[in-house]
């Protein structure tokens, strides 16, 4: 049996694995499920770590994560997010609310940040705690999820349509702030660099083009020459963009329920693995743990050997635990493994 890190790194890499990696995305699940507050999970490194940990060993999950919420870089420049108890995070007001005052922004050091080194510790935390065991992913907000969460969603899309000169010295600046925040997880001991740019699925597929992929790339560009490798995570449907997202550079690309796999692959050349896809509420959480088994398996067939298995998006905290424990053994038993290995 190959170990998650070298499963997870040989899948990268287009060589044979043991069976396909399993990349769901746990958050306010874990806290639950180790039976901690949420604001916890989002606040204190130690209590992601636990938590992660924890499912990765109970549910088969190949990948340390170290997501909880999208504010991270958003509080490191300074706008106001509070952490109701058990909750999720809320920013309270655009720290931007004209677009214009951009350069008021703080190029923050990420060591010596609050949120940002929050995740930092989380990785060094990691790599104590399980060596080479797994992969590490390691996370930073892509160009236009940061400038909706600084200056709120509606006025960002607005603002890249009527000032995209503006927008771009914006993109600029943060694209900037996100590789220093990358390149220290990296140097910590993470393996991937998550990028979450999920408004991204809400621009036309010129507007992604020319506006949004090139920062995208410059960033993933960079990661890759500080040594790890991408996963790109837009959520909702991309499917408008396929013909474009490849083109970023990513070795992973998340893709959501509403996006059929078959087409993604038929689209991009040799080299992106997809993952996916099934309904993360319809299946995972309302479904019973034959529908679970059932959309593994017709992922895993689509997918071939360029397919990590999750859900479209972050497992539901109320997901029953047989739901999570049959994607692991529809996983296995689709390579002719044994789960309990």
């Amino acid at each position: 049996m190959m170990t998650p890190r070298e499963r997870v790194l040989a899948r990268l890499n287009g060589q044979p694995v043991d069976r396909a990696p399993n990349f769901s995305i746990l958050m306010m699940f874990a806290s639950r499920y180790i039976g901690k507050p949420f604001d916890a999970f989002c606040t204190d490194y130690r209590v992601l770590v636990e938590a992660n940990l924890k499912c990765n060993e109970d549910f088969g999950i190949d990948l340390l994560n170290t997501m909880s919420d999208a504010y991270r870089e958003t509080a490191d420049y300074g706008a106001p997010i509070s952490f109701p108890h058990n909750s999720l995070p809320l920013c309270h007001a655009p720290l931007l609310a004209n677009l214009s005052e951009w350069k008021k922004l703080s190029h923050f050091d990420p060591w010596q940040s609050t949120r940002i080194l929050d995740r930092i510790k989380a990785v060094e935390l990691y790599k104590q705690e399980a060596g080479d065991h797994y992969p590490i992913l390691g996370w930073v907000e892509g160009p236009i999820a940061e400038l909706a969460d600084l200056h709120g969603l509606t006025d960002a899309l607005i603002a890249l349509q009527e000032e995209p000169e503006l927008v771009e010295d914006v993109f600029t600046f943060l694209v900037d702030v996100a590789i220093d925040c990358a390149r220290t997880q990296i140097d910590a001991g993470a393996d991937i660099i998550g990028i979450g740019d999920a408004a991204a699925s809400l621009l036309s597929p010129h507007a992604y083009r020319e506006r949004v992929l090139p920062f995208e790339q410059r960033l993933i560009r960079a990661i890759h020459a500080a040594g790890a490798r991408v996963k790109l995570h837009i959520c909702g449907d991309v499917t408008h963009l396929l013909q474009d997202i490849w083109r970023t550079g990513a070795d992973v690309i998340d893709l959501d329920w509403m996006v059929d796999i078959r087409s993604a692959l038929s689209i991009w050349p040799e080299g992106p693995i997809a993952c996916g896809n099934f309904d993360p509420v319809a299946v995972m959480l309302q479904g019973t743990p034959d529908d679970v088994r059932r959309a593994t398996r017709r992922n895993l067939e689509e997918g071939g050997d360029r397919i990590c298995i999750a859900p479209g998006c972050e497992v539901p905290p109320d997901t029953p635990h047989a739901n999570l424990l049959a994607l692991h053994e529809a996983i296995c038993s689709a390579a002719g493994i044994s789960a309990e290995s």
